[in-house]
């Protein structure tokens, strides 16, 4: 630990989505990769009216606690942006998926765009990453999550997704 303090258990969960941040190689991937799995399987339970509402809140709950979680791993070890913090990349799949169809090709896709835009971070998303610790660790994924869901709804609009 860098200051000499450990981060709460509780901080360590979130910020590493359950440990899933521990994984090798590209823990980022990694943590998209569970997000879409678990978005997936969840959707067996929900019913289909209620599928936008509840990926909707579940975004803006991730983004909610995986700040201030994601804040107090950083300091625990005097990192920025650790690599091993992946509730920013949950909360920007998430976002991805807000309105996507429910079929396997349709989350691959908005997969892919979210990785693609978390990776290239076009502007302004370069320069959300300059905020201060978890707001900037996460809100740079919240806007990649947000120009991947442009896209997901464009590709949507012209019938290049599955309905």
């Amino acid at each position: 630990m860098a200051n000499g303090t450990k981060a709460p258990l509780w901080a360590n969960l979130v910020a590493t989505f359950f440990g899933v941040g521990h994984l090798r190689p590209g823990p980022g991937t990694w943590g998209s990769a569970a997000t879409v799995l678990l978005c997936w399987l969840a959707l067996r339970y929900i019913p289909t009216n209620l599928y936008v509402l509840s990926v909707i809140l579940a975004a803006l709950f991730v983004t909610a606690i995986g700040i201030p979680a994601a804040t107090r791993v950083a300091r625990a070890h005097g990192a920025k942006d650790p690599q091993f913090v992946v509730i920013d990349e949950v909360a920007g799949q998430l976002i991805t998926l807000v309105a996507a169809p429910v079929a396997w090709k349709s989350f691959l896709v908005g997969f892919i765009l979210f990785r693609g835009f978390d990776i290239l971070k076009p502007p302004p998303v370069r320069h959300l990453e300059r905020l201060p610790e978890g707001v900037g660790i996460v809100v740079d994924d919240v806007g990649a999550g947000l120009y991947a869901l442009a896209v997901m709804q464009l590709l949507r609009h012209f019938g290049l997704l599955p309905h």
